[in-house]
């Protein structure tokens, strides 16, 4: 498995060094914009905040809606899988282990035409080979519009 040559995880070890804004501003690559050619970065997902069991990530609705004007499920779909994906990353040894979304779910329960939303990822359980995460999504008046679970597995990458 290749893994981007900006992801700049913290190592285990590292991790209580640094605030849950140092870890998200890592992820969010060197200039900030995301790591580029990733899916988070072209639709705009930006970490506000990561720690072990929760994290969170605004993205933008511009440019991320469906012909009817409203924020795209799929983008919702993609910013809980992002959310959980990063997650469980951070609960590995990335030199060892990574993390991959195998099952996503999601109900979209309102409509956004403008602004953005903010997802919210909490672990809801971690095992030694899944780890499964709830994902609330809320527009920018903190009104919930999304509800997913995403369930990723660990890979071993080598060591």
């Amino acid at each position: 498995m290749t893994l981007h040559p900006d992801l700049n995880f913290p190592l285990p070890e590292d991790f209580a060094q640094l605030t849950p804004e140092e870890v998200a501003a890592r992820i969010n690559g060197p200039e900030g914009d995301g790591l580029s050619g990733t899916l988070g970065a072209r639709i705009g997902i930006r970490f506000l905040s990561v720690t072990r069991e929760r994290l969170s990530a605004q993205m933008p609705v511009a440019g991320n809606l469906q012909p009817a004007g409203r924020l795209h499920g799929g983008a919702n779909l993609a910013l809980a899988e992002e959310l959980a994906s990063v997650g469980s990353w951070i609960n590995l040894d990335p030199r060892k282990q990574v993390a991959v979304g195998v099952d996503l779910s999601g109900t979209h329960v309102r409509g956004v035409s403008g602004g953005f939303v903010t997802g919210e990822a909490t672990l809801a359980y971690r095992g030694r080979s899944v780890l499964v995460w709830t994902v609330e999504i809320r527009d920018e008046r903190g009104r919930l519009t999304s509800l997913a679970r995403c369930t990723c597995n660990v890979v071993s990458v080598g060591g």
